[in-house]
């Protein structure tokens, strides 16, 4: 997950992935949907604690399966 400048009001900024779409795969703009992040954090409530985090801030699961920062982008 990672946040960027938010494209309108009603954007957050955040990204979510899976972490192993390939680079085909993600210059398919078909491939996206659009999610209220509410949405997102009902599925996985260990988000909620880093949505406020600046624009800019990236996480990763780590080997226990907690988010950890990263790079964004990397």
């Amino acid at each position: 997950m990672y946040r960027e400048k938010p494209d309108n009001e009603l954007d957050s900024g955040w990204r979510f992935f899976a972490g192993d779409e390939s680079e085909e795969y993600t210059d398919k703009p078909a491939n996206f949907e659009l999610y209220d992040v509410n949405t997102i954090a009902n599925y996985e409530p260990a988000i909620v604690v880093l949505l406020n985090t600046p624009i800019g801030s990236a996480y990763m699961r780590d080997g226990s399966g907690r988010f950890a920062p990263r790079k964004a982008n990397a």
